[in-house]
């Protein structure tokens, strides 16, 4: 893989990262080195990354089932299997769904690759989510969905490259306030609540040198990103526990996943 004008392949990043995981191949040199770094000193983070990508694929399904028609997909991180327009529009062709990514690789990737059916719409910009009225404001985004009926809103393991400094809870209710009621929130995070104290010690210490910034959060702190939302069951769980059985095996369990409604 050759690197686009303006990306450095001698810097590892997150997404490209996430690729390599999944078994993608648009990554480089860099990124399968910390990738690979990440798995020795991780148990079972790899697969914990293949079970988010699988939740992702359940949670727009339900949704879906239960009507829902609009999504707005924030870090979409590099086209894989599954993606949310996909699977949305493998249920309902009609449905609408916006891309979000500030990583100019991942953009390339997805306008080349993500096509919508003809009944629905796909649509991508290239924005930090860190910015959200720059994102609900934006023309794409107001011309593909309807603020007046629910959206989805899609946050797969995109808090957790979020810094406290960034007030990340704040981030998520300038969402939710744009949201009318019986919208959702899909949401996954990284935590090390449901691993080992010598795990959680061997991630932070094998992660720490890395230059991608990752947060690891705790149960509690998570479920204050669905103030405003009714939780379906079965509740904040493991990822690979939402509504089924673990995809890939696990060592450990590296997040948390939910489905909320808002009220």
């Amino acid at each position: 893989m050759s690197a686009p004008h303006g990306i450095n392949p001698n810097i590892p990043h997150s997404a490209r990262v996430y690729d390599y995981w999944l078994g993608g191949k648009d990554n480089f040199e860099a990124d399968r080195r910390v990738a690979e770094q990440t798995m020795t000193a991780v148990p079972g983070i790899r697969e914990s990354a293949r079970n988010n990508r699988a939740f992702l694929g359940r949670a727009v399904r339900h949704l879906s089932d239960l009507g829902v028609r609009q999504f707005l997909d924030l870090g979409t991180g590099i086209p894989s299997q599954g993606n949310t327009h996909e699977v949305a529009q493998a249920q309902a062709p009609e449905s609408r769904v916006v891309y979000v990514d500030n990583d100019p690789i991942v953009m390339a990737h997805a306008r080349a690759l993500l096509t919508s059916t003809p009944e629905g719409r796909t649509a991508y910009i290239e924005a930090d989510v860190r910015e959200p009225q720059s994102i609900l404001e934006h023309p794409d985004v107001l011309a593909t969905l309807d603020f007046s009926r629910p959206i989805a809103l899609v946050m797969v393991a995109i808090l957790m490259h979020i810094p406290d400094d960034d007030a990340p809870e704040r981030l998520v209710k300038a969402y939710a306030q744009a949201l009318p009621p019986g919208s959702y929130l899909v949401l996954s995070h990284l935590t090390l609540d449901l691993v080992p104290p010598k795990v959680a010690g061997d991630y932070l210490k094998a992660t720490r040198p890395q230059a991608m910034h990752r947060t690891p959060r705790t149960g509690e702190q998570i479920a204050r990103y669905f103030e405003g939302f009714d939780l379906l069951d079965p509740g904040l769980v493991a990822v690979s526990k939402w509504r089924d059985e673990p995809l890939f095996a696990e060592e450990a369990a590296w997040m948390y996943a939910g489905v909320g409604r808002k009220r």
